[in-house]
């Protein structure tokens, strides 16, 4: 059995979750937002909490547990909170801005990159270096955020780039140089 799959998931006050056959709704103050379960784990809403099983007890199916819980709070989350990710410019002349839909950054390339921001996105900049991005759909922000930063990774030698907040840049030493190499 899985364990992240036993365990019930807490629905916040303001949030309601319906369950109509595999369709599992979360309707909340932010939005709204449905994820479709596998006809392998059977959905139940009782007492401010949500409760995942597995029918039977099948490897195949054990591994969807865990997969299905962890969408449905996804989805949960989200329309009562939301998601966040926050990610930094770091580089001489680096910077960012946000304009109507679109985000633009100057890392480095002779022309500004322009990024579309995706619906249910709202994307902020502070001190032109600091991105923020803010969605109810966690695979959304995630993978508006994964494709931002591959703009410009960081690099190993001098740290500049783009990067999540709080991220942590292997460095890696230049070139030991010329002395004693026998020139």
């Amino acid at each position: 059995m899985s364990r992240i799959g036993k365990k019930p998931i807490q629905i916040p006050k303001g949030t309601t979750v319906t369950v109509k056959g595999n369709v599992v709704e979360a309707k909340g103050q932010h939005g709204t937002l449905s994820v479709e379960c596998n006809d392998l784990v059977t959905l139940e809403v009782a007492d401010d909490k949500v409760l995942l099983t597995n029918k039977s007890g099948l490897k195949e199916h054990r591994k969807f547990h865990g997969l299905y819980r962890s969408l449905v709070n996804n989805i949960v989350i989200g329309v009562s909170d939301g998601f966040t990710k926050q990610l930094e410019l770091v580089g001489v002349g680096y910077r960012s801005s946000v304009a109507g839909k679109d985000l633009v950054l100057e890392v480095g390339y002779s022309n500004p990159v322009k990024l579309r921001i995706p619906d249910g996105i709202k994307a902020s900049v502070d001190k032109n270096t600091k991105i923020t991005l803010w969605g109810i759909d966690k695979q959304i922000v995630g993978q508006f955020a994964a494709n931002v930063r591959e703009i410009r990774p960081p690099e190993p030698y001098k740290g500049k780039g783009i990067r999540y907040k709080d991220e942590q840049v292997r460095r890696k030493a230049g070139k030991a140089g010329a002395i004693g190499q026998g020139a």
